[in-house]
Parts: structure tokens; C-alpha cells; sequence
């Protein structure tokens, strides 16, 4: 799984929530938004190739949208998944 891989936080208005994840959802490099119960509203998971990518999708796409009040991006150093963990660990 090589690229870039972020999660970005979302709050957002809250009469504004299901739109903005419709429209997340559209926003080419995202690749699943969850409604969360928490300190924020939704969760986008972004993979792109580059960090060059990951600005644009952020700063002019994300970021744009309207009801959106604040983000926070966490940047992935590495993506652990089931099957490579139990390749690591051997939990077969």
C-alpha cells in the first residue's frame, strides 16, 4: 500500500452533516467518510499518491465545502492491515 494515507477530522454544522459526507464521499482521493460520535462529525479517509495531493484535496476541496467548521489531518507513516499483521505475527 504505498502513497499517502490520512484521516481527516471533520466538525461540521450539524443541520449540515449528511450533505457534507455525500459530498466528501465525491471528492476524488477520498475513499470512505464515517459519521463518528465524539468531539467531531465525520471521519474521511484520504489515499493519494503524493503529499502534493493530499494539500490539494485538503486545502481546496475539503476545506471549501460549506458547514464545514474545522479540520484536523493525520497523516499515516505507516498502514497496518489484517493480512500483514498476521503474516508479522503469524496469527494464522
Amino acid at each position: 500500500m504505498s502513497g499517502v494515507h490520512a484521516l481527516v477530522l471533520i466538525k461540521a454544522e450539524t443541520g449540515l452533516i449528511n450533505e457534507l459526507a455525500e459530498q466528501l464521499a465525491d471528492v476524488p482521493g477520498i475513499n470512505e467518510v464515517f459519521s463518528v460520535a465524539g468531539q467531531y462529525d465525520l471521519v474521511a479517509l484520504v489515499r493519494v499518491k503524493e503529499n502534493e495531493e493530499l494539500a490539494e484535496v485538503i486545502s481546496k476541496r475539503v476545506r471549501k465545502l460549506n458547514g464545514i467548521l474545522a479540520t484536523e489531518t493525520l497523516i499515516a507513516f505507516r498502514v497496518y492491515t489484517k493480512a500483514q499483521l498476521s503474516q508479522v505475527l503469524d496469527l494464522d
